[in-house]
């Protein structure tokens, strides 16, 4: 779980830098003049336009790390079940929308925007509400003694 986003964070932060360029490419600065007046939005388009290519190919890696996560959530009973299956369903909705988007690229739907749900849940339902307690500590209290390595 841990590898699949440390993976996707440095590709989404990467790809920010796609809306940088085209932000530069519209900044007017005395560089840009030598590209016509034409070549400058056509730029700004490619950047823009790689950006969304890229954020898709993030979807596979933000996609994939809900799986477990679901799962983990839907095992520990520190949070309700249906948190974990809402967080599956979450990754199925990223991977679903980057085969789409790749396989069919005329097809405009955008699936995760009905799927994301368990992600908003369980960030508010941590901030709000967060684990059971008192089951926390049972499972704490239940753990065995682990041994001191000498110094």
């Amino acid at each position: 779980m841990v590898v699949l986003v440390l993976v996707g964070i440095p590709i989404a932060m990467l790809n920010d830098l796609n809306q940088m360029a085209a932000l530069l490419l519209s900044g007017g600065a005395d560089y840009l003049t030598v590209f016509g007046a034409d070549q400058l939005p056509a730029q700004v388009m490619f950047h823009l336009d790689l950006y969304e290519n890229g954020l898709h190919i993030a979807y596979i890696f933000w996609g994939l790390w809900l799986f477990p996560l679901g799962y983990l959530v839907f095992k520990s009973g520190f949070l309700p079940r249906i948190l974990g299956i809402l967080l599956v369903i979450a990754g199925c909705g990223y991977l679903i929308e980057f085969v789409t988007y790749f396989l069919f690229p005329n097809f405009d739907a955008t699936i995760r925007m009905f799927t994301f749900w368990g992600e908003v849940i369980l960030a508010l339902w941590l901030l709000i509400k967060g684990v059971n307690v008192e089951q926390w500590e049972g499972v704490l209290l239940n753990l065995p003694d682990l041994p001191i390595p000498n110094r």
